[in-house]
């Protein structure tokens, strides 16, 4: 689901200059602008990533924890065109994602994303868990 930052390609087009990281913080790769993701999932990923995906040094568990509560409650209120939208621009970054041959981990990610927060299908249930909802 994850790099960690030593792993991210500093040297991308549009990310900016980042001053000491710590290691162990975790990054989602820059989604091109080009596939028309809607801006504020690409954030929510992003965060999503960073906060369950990080080391315990970087980010507390417990209010990342919180945290992702509230996502999960917010992404709930997603309904008709913009959770057809939502669900579609996931479609397109898994696609993406297999395309560009990225780790099955975040392709999985991706895949449940939505499940994970009480918003996707049942049929993206990944086996063995139970959603945040």
């Amino acid at each position: 689901m994850s790099q960690n930052h030593d792993e991210h390609d500093e040297d991308e087009e549009d990310c900016a200059p980042q001053a000491e990281v710590p290691e162990g913080a975790a990054v989602f790769p820059l989604i091109p602008e080009e596939l028309g993701i809607h801006p504020m999932l690409l954030a929510v990923l992003h965060a999503v990533v960073f906060l369950d995906g990080s080391d315990e040094a970087v980010v507390n568990d417990s209010a990342a924890n919180e945290a992702l509560n509230y996502f999960a409650t917010y992404l709930q209120r997603l309904s008709g065109p913009e959770l057809k939208r939502v669900r579609e621009d996931m479609e397109v970054l898994q696609d993406f994602a297999r395309t560009e041959k990225w780790p099955q981990e975040e392709v999985t990610f991706l895949r449940t994303f939505l499940f994970e927060f009480g918003v996707g299908p049942d049929e993206d249930k990944p086996k063995g868990r139970k959603n945040l909802a």
